[in-house]
């Protein structure tokens, strides 16, 4: 019998299409699924478009955590209507304010041996159970939910071994971004990261959401852990160890490739603007002036992380010129810091507390003063995505950030030893936390007399027009390298509340690289019919957001061009028939130029037969170049991508549904 690893446990006893050899599409069953406001709206409007009667996954749950700042009607309106939308479809609500979605999800629904699949990026975090989570687009979400099988390509198992013990003032945080300095955020493509060996037992449940929340950022498919006694620990401390079930690799189970750690031999590292992967250690740059700390966010949501920063504190103040930001990862959290005495400590020492929710880490609110330096526990910092357009977010671990408040400029926390005779700090975990559930709203058991709350903010999905058979379009934008979503259809407080009025939020597309792009956008789309952009490698890196596909579709994108793509963001063109071309020789790159008109013949029947497709460019001077292209698109992916999209696809099956009734 074969040796299996973990990861391959969990897609076998779930695998509904398709054989587990890289790079081959297999589709799986989905257990449970998990939304956020910024996507989930939109997911809503899409299973509204479906025609949903319920959700078929086991555990189907709608989170309030980015979009919390009610500075006028639109935020209130979209919590209104998402929470009609959970009781019409047979979702869990949890409400504004009650916490940010990972944690919370792992700490409440999270059980070992199951699949989950959510609409943000960072789902990849309840790996730290022993699950199979995958971030996605919005749109693969809402079949999931729908009861469809949940289609990705086989990745590469990468087993990590884990060696030795953290050493005083090294943590979780330091483990991924050491992940990160040897691989950059391309390094986990196409992959599933494995963690295991016998550094494990000295890394708690939380610890381990950490380390898998951040797999997002090397850009992997997703982060496994085992189940082992430390997750039963954990469900036990959440009064669900009846949930708990052991999870473990075969002995002599083999890895696609393979990595050690010695945890013994890290140091306390941080990441420098404007990459999650441009890590060194803080001792490099240890003296640096800064002007505001931000503790919290899904990269750091552990009781374990606010009480740390609580106990460097105690008994002292922040540093003057510093601004000491806390974000409680949730409303148990709050209540458990109150009983350990953390979060006395933080207030005490100058913190300022806002509710619980993502906050900064999407841009929303807590912007950092101009050309400042500020540390994050977060998981990204991206150009301008606090909200500061000069920005120079820093990524880190609790101890680097809270013995930097003190301090007020970067600070190795190891010297805290010699600067205030201070010893590491030794957390203890509670055998019990105070248990909050208070603000999840459970589903109905039939919703179908639930009418959807549609604020004036609030618009219907538009109809997808279907993949023609000849374009003649220009060439709008050329970036390179690593562009990520926020580039694309950026965050924050002043976007955000347009995710479900996509003509609205279509005006931000591109312009964090080109300002200009809407309005050239709208007059090609007149003009031409439509536009297409060129990238390099890895394009769309980052959040799972489908507007970053979506309001481009809007403004009239045929196609993408470029070397690479991120997982999900290839993914989601696919779902909103934009089709993700690839170069073949990435040196006809440079032969392309802005404002180039590009020329497409007989593109459908050529994707579906796989041919190589000319990309026919018309220079500005008259002349005319032929560079060829390719996809690397599954035959599914073909018909959806034919059809407009996977909305279009879902429709077609319901029309033939009722015909044969």
């Amino acid at each position: 019998m074969q040796k299996l690893n973990v990861t391959q446990k969990l897609i076998k006893s779930h695998l509904l299409e398709g054989e587990m050899i890289p790079g081959k599409e297999i589709g799986i069953k989905i257990d449970q699924a998990l939304l956020q406001d910024a996507t989930g709206t939109l997911v809503q409007l899409e299973l509204e478009a479906m025609s949903l009667k319920k959700a078929k996954t086991e555990v189907a749950v709608q989170y309030v955590d980015h979009n919390l700042l009610q500075t006028d009607f639109k935020n209130a309106d979209d919590h209104l209507f998402l929470l009609s939308a959970a009781q019409r479809f047979g979702l869990w609500y949890s409400r504004p304010g009650n916490g940010v979605s990972h944690p919370v999800h792992m700490e409440r629904f999270g059980k070992p041996g199951k699949t989950l699949v959510g609409s943000d990026s960072h789902s990849c975090a309840a790996g730290s159970l022993g699950m199979l989570a995958i971030g996605t687009g919005g749109l693969d979400v809402a079949a999931a939910i729908a009861g469809k099988p949940y289609f990705v390509k086989m990745p590469k198992v990468w087993g990590v071994k884990l060696s030795g013990k953290l050493p005083d003032w090294v943590s979780a945080k330091d483990v991924i971004l050491e992940m990160l300095r040897r691989h950059d955020v391309k390094g986990g493509v196409g992959k599933i990261v494995e963690y295991y060996g016998e550094g494990l037992k000295y890394l708690s449940a939380m610890d381990r959401h950490v380390i898998a929340n951040m797999g997002a950022e090397l850009g992997a498919t997703t982060t496994v852990f085992p189940s082992d006694n430390e997750t039963k620990r954990f469900l036990k401390s959440q009064d669900r160890e009846e949930d708990w079930s052991e999870l473990l690799a075969d002995e002599g189970c083999e890895y696609d490739l393979h990595e050690e750690i010695i945890l013994d031999d890290l140091v306390p590292l941080i990441a420098l603007p404007t990459s999650p992967g441009n890590v060194v250690p803080v001792s490099e740059v240890a003296g640096k002036k800064i002007s505001q700390v931000v503790l919290g966010s899904s990269a750091n949501p552990g009781l374990r992380d606010f009480w740390m920063a609580g106990a460097i504190v105690k008994d002292k103040s922040v540093n003057n010129d510093v601004s000491f930001d806390v974000n409680p990862t949730s409303r148990q959290t709050i209540q458990n810091m109150i009983d350990n005495k953390a979060f006395g400590n933080l207030i005490k020492a100058g913190a300022r507390f806002h509710q619980s929710g993502c906050m900064g880490c999407i841009g929303m609110g807590q912007a950092p003063a101009s050309d400042t330096i500020s540390l994050r526990t977060m998981p990204r910092n991206f150009p301008s995505r606090s909200g500061t357009e000069d920005d120079m977010v820093h990524l880190c671990s609790p101890e680097t950030a809270a013995a930097s408040a003190l301090t007020g400029e970067i600070t190795d926390p190891r010297d805290l030893e010699k600067l205030y005779k201070m010893s590491y700090p030794k957390y203890v975990q509670p055998e019990m936390e105070i248990i909050s559930k208070e603000m999840l709203v459970a589903p109905l058991e039939d919703g179908s007399h639930i009418d959807l709350i549609k604020g004036p903010n609030i618009k219907s999905l538009p109809n997808i027009e279907k993949l023609q058979e000849n374009y003649n379009v220009p060439v709008l934008l050329k970036m390179g390298d690593n562009v990520s979503t926020d580039e694309i259809l950026k965050a924050g407080a002043e976007v955000l509340p347009f995710r479900s009025n996509l003509p609205e939020i279509s005006k931000y597309s591109f312009t964090v690289i080109d300002d200009t792009f809407y309005d050239r956008a709208m007059k090609a789309k007149n003009d031409h019919g439509g536009h297409i952009v060129v990238a390099k490698e890895n394009y769309a890196q980052g959040s799972s957001r489908e507007h970053a596909a979506l309001a481009p579709k809007f403004l009239g994108q045929v196609a993408v061009l470029a070397k690479s793509y991120a997982r999900i963001a290839w993914q989601n063109l696919v779902n909103f028939g934009i089709l993700p071309l690839e170069f073949i020789d990435i040196a006809d790159y440079d032969k392309i130029e802005q404002g180039d008109m590009v020329s497409f013949k007989n593109l459908p029947s050529n994707v579906s037969e796989r041919k190589e497709i000319s990309v026919i460019i018309k220079k500005k001077n008259g002349e005319f170049l032929e560079i060829p292209s390719k996809h690397s698109l599954s035959d599914r992916q073909i018909s959806i991508l034919l059809k407009g999209g996977i909305i279009n696809e879902f429709k077609e099956k319901l029309e033939e549904k009722d015909l044969h009734k």
